[in-house]
């Protein structure tokens, strides 16, 4: 059985809800939640911890249902993004917090271990309100941490940090994680966090699990238009215009798209693209495998740090690439340049539209919708 098994979750407070929540998770993932503000992201955190008991469903953890247990029972560890440190208490204090409770051995060596880690430990000594807030947000997870959890729950823990301390806590939580094999699951709004520490990932949309899989397959094959959209593809509506070996082709806009996805000649369509799945040139590229070959018009460039987003237009077509820095300067390009976008098949998918709400993942009950909130 998986380590973490939450089964059919069904969870109203109102205005925020959960509806058919089902999915699994094998010791050492490292999932995030993501979706809309209003989702139910949080609540299903705080249902896996015990905040709130859900009204129908079950959660098993180690083969054990804790659906009613009590939140100190559980063993799992949660960090919220406000850090909750105590300030009258020193970093150290703050950190032996927990493993007090537990009545634990080795404590002071357990303590600088996790600091050491954490690259707080020449901080022990100070107290919360001189601290950095990337110096707080590093001893809240070290509280958790230190207790050595089942689980790690985190809701946007990176929120509040400028850039470079978010991507430096990042790497240093990545280390710790792996160390101790960790079972982690944090909800956020950025997909770098995604991107850079998990393996799984899923999507929640007004209280349903619309999409669960592996980074790769949720980011590369978005199971509906909106994850595509959600997730930061470009999405150009089409008809399948033939299909033989299996190459789909898809009109869009008067551009012939191929995908080696399957479709129906004349079947309306969305194709999906990453924008960092494009490639761009000013010349075309007859040696290579890439099956489309776009002639488009550069009509904007913004400067995002050390990448930049370009947007090209193919007549009426209008889509997204990604660059770095580097190849913006060494291709010289300008605003009205005309360049080739180089595809590869395989990296464009054809994702379901026209869904008028979302499903709960791997059903076929169609679920309630509202305003995102």
């Amino acid at each position: 059985m998986s380590f973490l098994s939450v089964r059919d979750l069904h969870i109203n407070l109102g205005e925020f809800y959960l509806n058919g929540v089902s999915f699994d998770l094998d010791r050492g993932d490292y999932l995030t939640v993501i979706g809309p503000t209003g989702s139910g992201k949080t609540i299903l955190l705080e249902s896996l911890i015990g905040f709130w008991t859900p009204d129908r469903g079950d959660i098993y953890l180690e083969n054990q249902n804790i659906t009613t247990e009590l939140p100190e029972k559980r063993q799992i560890g949660i960090v919220y993004q406000d850090y909750a440190l105590l300030p009258h208490f020193t970093v150290y204090q703050n950190i032996e917090y927990g493993l007090k409770k537990k009545n634990s051995h080795g404590m002071k060596e357990k303590i600088h271990e996790i600091a050491t880690a954490l690259s707080i430990d020449h901080l022990l000594h100070r107290k919360p309100t001189t601290l950095s807030g990337g110096e707080k947000q590093r001893v809240a997870l070290a509280r958790s941490l230190v207790v050595e959890p089942k689980m790690l729950l985190m809701d946007e823990p990176f929120s509040a940090l400028d850039p470079q301390t978010r991507r430096d806590t990042r790497v240093l939580l990545k280390k710790v994680i792996q160390k101790h094999n960790t079972t982690v699951m944090h909800v956020t709004h950025d997909l770098i966090d995604a991107w850079v520490l998990a393996n799984k990932v899923a999507i929640i949309r007004n209280g349903y699990l619309v999409q669960f899989g592996s980074l790769e397959d949720v980011f590369t094959r978005p199971q509906t238009s909106f994850i595509a959209d959600f997730v930061g593809a470009t999405l150009m509506e089409g008809t399948v215009y033939a299909h033989h070996d299996g190459v789909t082709v898809v009109n869009v806009n008067g551009v012939k798209m191929k995908t080696t996805d399957p479709g129906n000649t004349g079947d309306s369509v969305t194709l999906a693209v990453r924008p960092e799945d494009i490639l761009i040139s000013k010349e075309p590229w007859p040696l290579t495998s890439a099956q489309n070959h776009i002639y488009s018009t550069l009509s904007k460039i913004t400067c995002e740090g050390r990448t930049s987003l370009l947007s090209l237009n193919a007549g009426e077509t209008i889509f997204h690439a990604v660059i770095t820095k580097n190849s913006l300067e060494r291709l010289c390009l300008a605003t009205g340049d005309k360049v080739y976008a180089i595809i590869k098949s395989a990296n464009v998918r054809i994702v379901h539209s026209h869904l008028n709400s979302p499903r709960p993942f791997g059903s076929d009950r169609d679920g309630r919708d509202q305003v995102d909130g």
